[in-house]
């Protein structure tokens, strides 16, 4: 299971700075993401929360990280998917860098969760 937990958290990072990136350029360019962006968006959603659900389980199975920081980098991400549905408004401009910026929050929590894994 600790294997499984590393490759959604490689598979999370990838997705969300993926989404990041493009949800970026495409509000720097003025233009709509496309319909691929938002099944992208939502499946790097959706690893969030598989992540989350697996950490939940290596605890229950008794297994800790390294470091109780983990915890906090393993659950923050959930709040940085949540918080632009609650800010979301008619603006879909707006939407869009509320959700590219918690989609690069995502891959950076991801990256620190990694260092503060199992050693």
């Amino acid at each position: 299971m600790p294997v499984t937990h590393a490759i959604v958290g490689s598979l999370l990072i990838v997705a969300n700075a993926g989404v990041a990136v493009w949800g970026f350029i495409a509000y720097r360019r003025n233009a709509p993401p496309g319909d691929v962006f938002r099944h992208l968006l939502a499946a790097a959603q959706t690893l969030v929360i598989a992540q989350a659900t697996l950490g939940l389980v290596l605890i229950s199975q008794g297994l800790e990280p390294g470091d109780q920081l983990h915890f906090v980098y393993g659950l923050l991400p959930l709040l940085a998917v949540a918080y632009p549905y609650a800010l979301r408004g008619e603006d879909g401009r707006r939407n869009l860098l509320l959700f590219t910026i918690g989609s690069g929050l995502v891959a950076a929590l991801g990256i620190r969760a990694f260092m503060t894994g199992p050693h």
